[in-house]
């Protein structure tokens, strides 16, 4: 994850300040955001084939916000991805339950 961070950012507006950084990153994440859910919704709601090459090419994009974001707070993806496993094992030791996740209690 840190590599493709290191690649991705590569493409940063370096003219940007660190809070207009991290501001173009959380409205491009939901923007992309949006995009992935755009094509579901035509799938499932419209009846469009599920175009599967574009919603990961949206994931992409989804994913170059995301290392914005975390490059904008000074943190790693790789960082970011084990405290979130971390916090998920917490949370579901045993797998995802049902019951756990509707009676969270974080």
């Amino acid at each position: 994850m840190n590599d493709y961070q290191v690649l991705a950012m590569r493409t940063i507006n370096t003219e940007l300040s660190r809070a207009e950084t991290l501001l173009n990153g959380c409205m491009g994440l939901c923007g992309e955001a949006g995009e992935v859910i755009d094509i579901l919704k035509k799938h499932r709601g419209q009846g469009h084939p599920l175009n599967r090459k574009r919603m990961l090419e949206e994931l992409g994009d989804v994913m170059w916000y995301v290392a914005e974001i975390a490059h904008s707070l000074d943190a790693d993806l790789d960082d970011v991805c084990k405290d979130n496993i971390a916090k998920l094992g917490k949370r579901y030791p045993e797998g995802f339950d049902a019951d756990r996740s509707i009676n969270r209690k974080d």
